[in-house]
């Protein structure tokens, strides 16, 4: 048993085939919904950040370094 269409007026919307699809050309453009403010700055951490942590890394790096080549030649037994 089939009922019908609960929702006559699908059957007259322009712009969709049998089926549902929508052919090219008929969807709408994109909308620019960032081209508006977004309400914080956009600029990023400072110069000096960037720099304190990469050196920061080096100096863990450089430490576990020699520690892993002072164990390897025997110093720290």
């Amino acid at each position: 048993m089939s009922g019908s269409n609960p929702d006559p007026e699908d059957d007259k919307i322009t712009g969709l085939e049998p089926g549902g699809g929508v052919p090219p050309g008929e969807t709408p453009p994109g909308e620019a919904s960032t081209a508006g403010p977004q309400g914080h700055d956009e600029q990023g951490p400072m110069k000096g950040a960037q720099v304190l942590w990469m050196a920061g890394i080096a100096v863990v790096v450089l430490l576990s370094l020699l520690y892993f080549i002072g164990y390897i030649v025997g110093f720290l037994d």
